[in-house]
């Protein structure tokens, strides 16, 4: 009788910018906190509601064009907040 060897499924996410399906460790999670903040999660581990983001200037301008990173997050995100992920998507980017 064979054994069956298990394959570790690979999680995968779909970037809201884009539209493209990657796996998630290449993309960055953005979420809306049980407090109502909205900031960049590297980790991918903070509680709250999270959308992925390709690690990319042009994704994160899209899903703000739209609207759908607010939909996505089911909360009003203000200029405030949307200059504060700019930055910390920079941060990020340039470490990389």
């Amino acid at each position: 009788m064979k054994r069956r060897v298990k394959v570790k499924k690979i999680p995968r996410r779909t970037c809201i910018g884009c539209g493209a399906i990657r796996n998630k460790k290449e993309l960055l999670r953005i979420v809306r906190t049980p407090e109502h903040m909205v900031l960049l999660d590297p980790t991918g581990k903070k509680s709250g509601r999270g959308a992925y983001i390709c690690p990319a200037v042009d994704c994160l301008e899209k899903a703000f064009k739209g609207d759908l990173l607010a939909k996505k997050l089911e909360t009003t995100i203000v200029p405030g907040d949307k200059e504060q992920l700019r930055e910390q998507l920079a941060t990020v980017i340039a470490s990389e």
